[in-house]
């Protein structure tokens, strides 16, 4: 029985494999319509979520499966102090598959360790949020052709983002990867990224704190929004989140075939007039993601459709 708790739990082959079912699964929904019929998918979600919720439950009715769970820790035996492995002991027993989100580093594989079905981290604390990475990886490779030879704009709060270190983590894998990490001073990737991850694995950065500065060399511009509930001080948010708005001006300055890419919810960071320029992909990048979430399911249930 296989989980996923990180991206890296997957290898380049495997993940390769996981891709190309999702691209299967966008260009053939009917044939996996029936794939998931008698199965039963789990959301356990701790702490609130739109996106990622929705679309893990979209992907099993996709699949002919049925969803049941709970969408915040008051609505669950958490509010009466159930623990996470005595929750996933009995969630074992009513679903073949659970996907949670928890406030807590390390929630879902503590659950992993105790569960008797396949628990796919759907977001711990700021440290994973591997399904995004996921999402991350197929818009890429579905929109620019390729995981490799790439610039990498990273755009705003890079101290909190766990999507943003999902991302570095998964795509230093690949050849000729080159990030521009782009933030105030404040927000500026974590010394063990920056270290551990990227130096030791000779990967080129650079880091910027215009984003005009950047946006020319760009394939992709990955932006990602100031979190309040990440900071411990509000005056630091409110002086911080309007830090970078990506406008129709900025965009004047790109690539003609740069991708502009979001983990959404957006606030302020990207105008809203850009959601009509063609390099605008965060929209289309919610649909992979429930493309991707579909491939996982089957991958970690091991059915195979023919």
């Amino acid at each position: 029985m296989q989980h996923l708790m990180s991206p890296l739990d997957l290898s380049v082959e495997e993940l390769d494999k996981l891709l190309t079912l999702a691209n299967d699964i966008e260009k053939n929904p009917r044939k996996y319509a029936h794939a998931c019929e008698g199965k039963k998918l789990a959301t356990c979600f701790y702490e609130p979520s739109t996106r990622t919720r929705l679309s893990f439950e979209a992907a099993m009715l996709n699949l002919g499966g049925s969803v049941l769970g709970f969408s915040s820790a008051d609505s669950s035996s958490a509010a009466k102090g159930e623990s996470v492995s005595d929750t996933i002991r009995v969630i074992s027993c009513y679903a073949d598959i659970c996907a949670m989100r928890h406030p807590k580093e390390g929630a879902p594989l503590v659950a992993s360790e105790k569960s008797t079905i396949p628990v796919i981290n759907a977001g711990d604390g700021g440290h994973q949020h591997p399904t995004q990475t996921l999402t991350d990886l197929l818009t890429i490779r579905s929109l620019k052709g390729r995981l490799h030879n790439l610039n990498i704009g990273l755009c705003g709060d890079l101290k909190f983002g766990r999507t943003v270190h999902s991302l570095i983590h998964a795509l230093i894998r690949y050849p000729n990867i080159k990030f521009t990490l782009i933030s105030p001073e404040e927000l500026r990737v974590p010394s063990y990224i920056r270290e551990d991850v990227l130096h030791k694995n000779n990967v080129p950065f650079c880091e910027v704190e215009r984003l005009e500065d950047a946006m020319a060399d760009l394939d992709i511009l990955y932006m990602t929004r100031v979190q309040k509930e990440r900071f411990f001080n509000e005056d630091d948010y409110v002086r911080m989140k309007d830090f970078y708005i990506l406008n129709k001006k900025k965009m004047s300055l790109a690539k003609e075939d740069m991708i502009v890419m979001h983990p959404l919810p957006r606030v302020n960071e990207i105008s809203v007039e850009v959601d009509d320029d063609p390099r605008a992909a965060y929209f289309q990048q919610a649909q992979y993601g429930v493309y991707v979430r579909m491939a996982l399911i089957l991958t970690l249930l091991e059915v195979e459709v023919c």
